[in-house]
This record gives C-alpha cells, sequence and structure tokens, in this order.
C-alpha cells in the first residue's frame, strides 16, 4: 500500500512539473470562483433555474480536454481531482473565516445600521455554502471528470487527425455529454433532495444549462486547440508522456 501511495505522488509530483502552471492555476481558479458564483441567480422561471456560474464553468472542462489530449485521460482526472481538493479545501477556509467578528466593506455603505448587519450575514452565508452545496458540487464534478475524460479519449483515438475539427470533435462531444453529467448530478442531489425541486425542473435545468456551457465551449474552442498543438510543437510534458505512456 505505502510503494502504491509513493507511486501516485512520484506519478502527481511529474505531472504538475508537466502541464503548464498558468493551465493549472486558471483550472482551479475557474472551479472555486464557479462554485461560488453558483449561489447568485441569473434568471429563475417556473421549470428552469440559471445561476452565473455558468459563465465560469465551462472553463474547467476546456482545460480538461487540452490536458487530455496531450496528457491523457488519466491526467485530466487527476488534475480535476486536484482542483476538487482545492475548492474543498477553500469552502472550508471561507466558512472558518465566516465565523470570525467583523463586517464587510459593504456594512459601511449603508446608512442604516441593521440593514448594514443584514448585508454582512447575507455575504457571509454566501461564502460559508451550505455542507450539502460543496460536497454535491464536488461529486458531481467528479463524475463529470471521469466522463468527459473517458469519453474525450475514446472518441479522439477515432476522429482527431491533429487538426482542428479533430479537437473539436472530441472536445464538444465530451463536454456535451459530461456537462449533462454534472448538472444532472448536482441538481439530484442538491437541488431535488433540498430545494424541492420536481424531477422535470431537474432535466430541464440540467439539460439548458448543458447548452449554455457547450454554447461558451464551442466559442473558445479555437483557443484550446492553439493551446494543445504548442503543447505538442514544443514538446510539453515530454518527461510525464516518456514515464507514464497512456
Amino acid at each position: 500500500m505505502k510503494r502504491y501511495f509513493n507511486h501516485v505522488l512520484e506519478e502527481y509530483k511529474l505531472l504538475l512539473r508537466s502541464v503548464p502552471a498558468m493551465v493549472i492555476a486558471v483550472f482551479i481558479l475557474s472551479v472555486v470562483l464557479m462554485n461560488l458564483l453558483a449561489g447568485r441567480e441569473l434568471y429563475r422561471s417556473d421549470y428552469f433555474c440559471l445561476n452565473t456560474g455558468l459563465a465560469l464553468s465551462w472553463i474547467s472542462f476546456l482545460c480538461m480536454d487540452c490536458i487530455c489530449k496531450r496528457f491523457g485521460p488519466k491526467a485530466a482526472t487527476q488534475v480535476s481531482v486536484l482542483a476538487i481538493g482545492v475548492n474543498l479545501a477553500c469552502a472550508m477556509i471561507f466558512a472558518l473565516l465566516m465565523l470570525t467578528p467583523g463586517r464587510w466593506a459593504a456594512y459601511y455603505s449603508s446608512a442604516d445600521v441593521e440593514v448594514g448587519g443584514m448585508i454582512t450575514n447575507g455575504i457571509d452565508q454566501t461564502f460559508s455554502s451550505a455542507w450539502y452545496v460543496v460536497v454535491g458540487s464536488s461529486i458531481a464534478m467528479l463524475a463529470s471528470s471521469l466522463v468527459n475524460s473517458a469519453l474525450n479519449n475514446a472518441i479522439g483515438q477515432k476522429t482527431d487527425k491533429g487538426d482542428y475539427y479533430g479537437f473539436a470533435t472530441r472536445s464538444l462531444a465530451s463536454t456535451c455529454v459530461a456537462q449533462f453529467v454534472d448538472n444532472f448530478v448536482f441538481s439530484a442531489l442538491v437541488s431535488h433532495v433540498f430545494f424541492g425541486w420536481t424531477w422535470p425542473q431537474v432535466l430541464i435545468c440540467s439539460l439548458t444549462s448543458m447548452a449554455i456551457e457547450l454554447a461558451f465551449e464551442a466559442i473558445f474552442s479555437p483557443v484550446g486547440y492553439h493551446i494543445s498543438k504548442t503543447w505538442e510543437n514544443e514538446h510539453v510534458g515530454q518527461s510525464y508522456l516518456s514515464a507514464y505512456a497512456r
């Protein structure tokens, strides 16, 4: 068991040294921020609800697709697990800090003390997300990461000839399925159980959110292709690929 953990640790170390730091940083930051912004409603009707986290959620999937193309599905999943771990750590840090006494700057912009207190309490509650939201989000992302990496790799082996069409095909197809899985799992575990959503609402919300996220990824997929192609041309991460063949 110890040998296995040492092997995993060494693989992680080499992977994190091989994948460009900026991509990992953007990946992790998008996960943390999209979960934080998910608490703000963008649109709501009787059938579905959109939140501002959708504006960033596609970024993590595009990063995952770039990593999967160059380093393989296992590497993409490992970086996703790292991002989930950092997000959980941030959630715990936020929750602990919100227990401390103090006021947000917005408190002082209110002329009424009572209103200022309500503002502070509201912001505190936003940062100290309920445990079931954090857990549900983590489970949903883990499930979608596994689906995205596996499907991206499987499609890529059959259709990717190294051009943009191949990258877009594997990226958009895997993102379409994985984003639906992410939204559906979260809605089923959190919105249905704790917020009383009906199953039709869960399904409609999962589909509409997936469509919006897929549209964002389609727009920015040329950027993802350029990044992954640059890695290939410059032999980025060759030491990892030599040690851990896909």
